[in-house]
């Protein structure tokens, strides 16, 4: 049963997951990816506050959690390059209306809308075809080459939209004016829409030998199958984990802006700034994926937890100044290193903690839908501490909250490296 995924070539199999990975970072751009890079840009066109763009995250994140549970389903019943290609192209659609510079009323309903097309018709079709892609012998490797390289994909782009942003920006970038700053905004806007259209393209030609190996036995939503997940303590430890660390990467999205508040960089730096840390994702979960194959998943988890903690206290206790480049970069990398290589490591800890293969949408569907929250209240929360405390004070209450969560994580993890067998690599059968 699980070796049907060997009937594409060798070629047509490298082709499909090129086209998973793509796709996978492709319907994130304009919702995230955009503000991530051009968060200061961003709020200046749009004559918004960090509140006020937070509550759009927030409308995002209730429609995302709305979603997970039905898109399982879904997934289970129609082909999932359909479902992908429809959420790419509506997702696209949606960039356009972006692109008009709509006012907040209408950007929290685009953001609604986001919420929809990219997890009800994407997140369970990704995940599901990501599985077949690997079958029963290569699950952790599938899910290490689409988390490194939807991070590849993400750098690649972020830095390319930098580069064209500043074409588009006059050479000396503290004097652009708001209507040179929306016009290079825009032009971003575009490249992210295009490039979300032509994924869908990808999908549609090269996934479509991928679905007879989509045959499995789902039992995705099973009663019994959630009832056995929830009595499984390393179901809530994972959850707690997954909660923490997703709570670090929304916070990953102030670093440009405080690279331009605190550090004084310029526009065009500070998004600079915003695409290393995301240079530093494919490393790190791919390093992730093979580390906690080697030592453990628990082990490496805790490890991450530790290195997100003690970064983010480096930043809460002020310590940066204007000109301290070096140090601000290398707590950077480490911080965003750590962070990433959790993303990694989400999904293995369902193995290590002896998951039941037919359980696992399940989990993954409890799992999603708590640990995903950071989805609706990090935007809001971001936004209250940056405009309560403007300047440097609220972004250390930032990281001080980080550190807070990497805390809690990290007892979590290591009750769950506690009560899992010792053994890392018991997954011969």
């Amino acid at each position: 049963m699980h070796d049907s995924h060997r009937e594409l070539s060798p070629l047509s199999r490298m082709v499909a997951m090129l086209a998973l990975i793509v796709a996978g970072e492709a319907i994130f751009f304009l919702p995230f990816v955009l503000p991530r890079i051009f968060r200061p840009t961003l709020l200046e066109v749009f004559g918004l506050n960090n509140l006020q763009l937070g509550i759009a995250f927030s409308v995002y994140g209730v429609m995302a959690m709305w979603a997970y549970f039905p898109g399982g389903p879904l997934a289970d019943r129609f082909a999932a390059r359909k479902l992908m290609v429809v959420a790419l192209v509506a997702t696209a659609i949606g960039g356009l209306a972006l692109a008009t510079i709509p006012s907040l009323a209408a950007l929290k309903v685009l953001y609604g809308f986001w919420g929809v097309t990219t997890i009800l018709l994407f997140w369970a079709p990704l995940i599901r075809a990501t599985r077949a892609w690997g079958g029963a012998q290569l699950p952790g490797r599938a899910f290490g080459i689409l988390d490194g390289g939807r991070g590849l994909v993400a750098a690649a782009i972020g830095s390319g939209a930098v580069a064209l942003f500043a074409v588009f920006m006059p050479s000396d970038v503290q004097t652009a004016t708001l209507d040179q700053q929306t016009a290079a905004l825009r032009q971003v806007v575009f490249l992210f829409s295009g490039i979300t259209l032509a994924a869908a393209v990808l999908v549609w030609f090269a996934l479509p030998r991928l679905t007879p190996a989509l045959d499995e036995p789902q039992q995705l939503y099973r009663p019994g199958g959630i009832l056995r997940v929830l009595r499984m303590p390393t179901v809530w430890l994972q959850t707690i984990v997954v909660v923490c660390a997703y709570v670090g990467y929304k916070g990953l999205d102030d670093v440009s802006l405080y690279a331009h508040e605190v550090l004084r960089f310029d526009e065009v730096q500070a998004a600079r700034v915003g695409t290393l840390s995301m240079w530093v994702r494919p490393f790190a979960a791919v390093a992730a994926g093979i580390l906690g194959d080697r030592f453990g998943v628990a082990r490496m988890t805790t490890l991450s937890l530790l290195v997100f903690g003690i970064g983010s206290v480096v930043v809460a206790a002020g310590v940066f100044r204007p000109g301290m480049t070096l140090f601000f970069f290398a707590t950077l990398i480490a911080t965003s290193g750590a962070v990433f290589a959790l993303r990694g490591l989400y999904y293995a800890m369902m193995e290590a903690g002896r998951v039941p293969f037919g359980d696992t949408g399940s989990a993954v569907g409890i799992v999603s839908v708590v640990g995903y929250t950071p989805d609706v209240f990090m935007g809001p929360l971001m936004g209250v501490l940056l405009d309560r405390w403007p300047g440097e004070l609220g972004h250390q209450l930032l990281f001080a909250m980080l550190a807070l969560c990497a805390f809690v994580g990290l007892v979590a993890a290591v009750l769950f490296w506690r009560i899992t067998p010792a053994e890392p690599l018991g997954r011969d059968g």
